[in-house]
């Protein structure tokens, strides 16, 4: 195919921020049509990025408009249903983590995706970053030797503050900063490090909100904070601290933390958002940790400046994650990370859950 016709299910400031600026720059794309929940947003949203057609109703959306490849950026509980019915229409498919509500309707999405042979992208953003694609080549080339161990933090601060939002509502949500950004990080993990074998977790929930919705309906909350520990299949440890409570000035509002331990060394990044990503590292013998500067094929033309310019230049000029996402249904390429990447990362989201649940140990393959 020489051009891409595209559609977008939501449109929420991520789909405005993230999706549009990708796809409008892309020469070999055409966006047709967006649809989203609320009419007025949608109109606006299609009027700004040139759309010739929105709606509020998916099937009809689906039904009127002839399309190759849908973007699925809308809340967590509508992720399945959306995905398996353009999939059933052949469009290829790329929505957002977590993947589903639960490991079930993944593991439906993935199978109908891989029966259609469609191409199927979950955009784990962090891991098309310089830190962190330059961490996997380390990783891979020997760097740490035999892993150990890994220790990785997301802090950001976004649910500091009692107002509802969906993302607060189990029903809706699934989970909250486990799902929402614990997910980034658990991919990260198991990308770096190997398969999961068995989790143990904790959530939290300490600051008080109302156990309504804004129309009276009570809900059950989703936790503001996760902490889960990784036993990998190769005999390593990890641990996660995923939070949304922290207080974070930075411009991202959020800092990133990542450590990798191994029999012949050690590597750190930390992304605070105000400054250019670094890697430091050292291995047995060197002393302490030293900067390992980022070659230049995985920099390509992304601004060496703040992370904020890096972030959206890898996206747009580069086209990480959304490009590649096009580029593989214009020429029928499988991508990373796939509908089974999303899929695998829901098992340790459900195994998560069920370990805070019942307090102990649960071996992934528990989750069926």
């Amino acid at each position: 195919m020489s051009t891409i016709r595209v559609g977008i299910a939501g449109t929420s400031w991520w789909a405005d921020a993230m999706y549009l600026p990708a796809l409008a720059g892309n020469p070999h794309v055409e966006v047709c049509a967006a649809c989203g929940r609320n009419p007025e947003r949608a109109g606006a949203f299609a009027q700004k990025w040139k759309i010739p057609h929105h709606f509020v109703d998916f099937k009809k959306m689906l039904d009127e408009v002839e399309l190759d490849a849908l973007i699925v950026s809308t809340g967590n509980n509508t992720h399945a249903p959306l995905t398996i019915a353009a999939l059933k229409k052949g469009i290829s498919v790329l929505c957002e983590k977590p993947l589903g509500l639960n490991y079930a309707e993944a593991l439906e999405m993935t199978k109908l995706a891989q029966k259609t042979k469609l191409v199927n992208l979950v955009p784990f953003t962090y891991s098309f970053m310089p830190t962190a694609r330059y961490l996997k080549r380390l990783i891979e080339q020997g760097y740490i030797g035999k892993p150990y161990h890994c220790n990785l933090r997301y802090y950001t601060g976004y649910r500091r503050k009692t107002e509802y939002t969906w993302r607060l509502n189990a029903a809706e949500a699934g989970s909250g900063a486990l799902g929402d950004i614990g997910s980034h990080f658990i991919y990260l993990a198991q990308w770096m490090m190997g398969s999961v074998s068995a989790v143990s977790c904790r959530l939290g929930s300490p600051i008080d909100r109302p156990n309504t919705t804004p129309d009276g309906k009570p809900f059950t909350h989703t936790d503001d904070t996760a902490m889960v520990m990784l036993e990998f299949a190769n005999g390593a440890q990890g641990m996660i601290h995923a939070t949304t409570i922290c207080y974070e000035d930075s411009p991202f509002g959020q800092t990133h933390h990542m450590e990798f331990h191994g029999s012949e060394g050690t590597l750190y990044s930390v992304t605070d958002w105000a400054k250019v990503q670094r890697v430091h590292g050292a291995q047995v013998g060197e002393g302490l940790p030293h900067e390992l500067p980022i070659p230049d094929d995985i920099w390509g033309k992304a601004r060496r400046d703040t992370v904020h310019n890096t972030y959206r230049d890898v996206f747009r000029q580069d086209g990480h994650m959304i490009g590649d996402f096009i580029e593989g249904v214009r020429i029928g390429l499988a991508v990373r990370p796939d509908f089974a990447a999303g899929t695998a990362v829901q098992r340790i989201l459900d195994a998560a859950m069920l370990s805070h649940q019942e307090g102990r140990r649960v071996l992934i393959e528990e989750i069926q």
